[in-house]
């Protein structure tokens, strides 16, 4: 998918009908996601028949490219579903709802927001190979963001309650020079940290955070356990530094607050999911907006979102 907007897949609907189609079924060959068969479907004519329908000779039931997908059931037109998995992949601090409403010149807020959160849903990916391994680093850090009864007030920063108990914390580890992933935690207790980090990182790993107590329990289980004390001042002390997993939580506040200001609790591990998405995805890794939002399209298949599931929370 060129980077250039005037690309027909934005505008016209059959050449975002083919383009979704060459993503998910690259070989050619439609896979019937009702019954699984490969290569067994006839394209339908005739203009009584909606565009793109393929009729399955094995199970006999007629699907689409859509179907399957995020995108199922969806009366948004896919040249612009095209352009809103575009956007989303390649704004780096994200794109509101209504910043993607007016871009894509959807008919209201609502139907823009339930399909950001649909695209989130393709970014997410629910089994992600472990972080680190043998001679690599991965730097662990928490962070905390402020309630939804707190807003942001120009020259101010957020005001509301204070302190770090009432506000939602997050943990995120980053691979240094690889992968993030970001968790909605609901405590920072030794007992939840050692499952948590036992789950996404290789044990043959180097651990690198800061000199928090809840950290040296568990970081016993790895290769290597390294930290810098932020409390002395000191932010890196040869090659331990904790700076990386900082510079992700600096896109992520800057995003939350400047683009879409808040977001409830029930969502707070979307978003989360769709920045670790672009981090992981990055162009230091030698992956362009072209091959992002292809990724992202790529995960949307086998995946589905209502919306009053996109209203309640996604546990990982």
């Amino acid at each position: 998918m060129p980077n250039d907007l005037s690309n027909p897949i934005f505008h016209d609907e059959d050449a975002a009908r083919a383009h979704f189609e060459a993503i998910r079924w690259p070989d050619g060959k439609p896979v019937c996601p009702h019954c699984g068969v490969t290569g067994q479907a006839t394209r339908v004519q005739g203009k009584s028949h909606r565009p793109g329908l393929y009729q399955c000779n094995a199970c006999l039931r007629p699907f689409t490219v859509t179907i399957g997908t995020v995108m199922e059931s969806s009366h948004v037109p896919l040249h612009k579903w095209a352009l809103g998995f575009h956007l989303m992949a390649s704004s780096k601090k994200g794109i509101s709802a209504h910043q993607l409403m007016r871009n894509l010149g959807l008919g209201s807020y609502r139907t823009a927001w339930f399909m950001a959160h649909r695209i989130r849903e393709a970014m997410f990916d629910r089994d992600p190979e472990p972080l680190g391994g043998k001679g690599k680093t991965v730097e662990v850090d928490e962070t905390y963001i402020g309630k939804p009864g707190e807003i942001f007030v120009n020259g101010k920063g957020w005001v509301g309650k204070r302190g770090t108990a009432t506000k939602r914390k997050v943990l995120t580890m980053v691979e240094r020079g690889g992968r993030s992933v970001s968790i909605k935690v609901e405590d920072l207790t030794i007992p939840t940290l050692k499952k948590i980090l036992g789950a996404h990182i290789v044990l043959d790993s180097t651990l690198n955070t800061d000199e928090a107590l809840w950290y040296k329990q568990p970081g016993k289980n790895f290769a290597a356990h390294e930290a810098v004390n932020h409390g002395d001042g000191e932010y890196a002390c040869g090659e331990t530094t904790t700076n990386t997993v900082e510079g992700f939580f600096g896109i992520f506040k800057r995003g939350m607050r400047g683009v879409y200001h808040h977001c409830g609790e029930q969502h707070l591990q979307a978003y989360l999911n769709e920045f670790d998405f672009r981090y992981s995805n990055r162009k230091a890794l030698g992956i362009d907006d072209t091959e992002r939002a292809h990724r992202a399209i790529k995960g949307a298949t086998g995946k589905r979102l209502m919306y009053q599931g996109s209203r309640k929370a996604r546990t990982v």
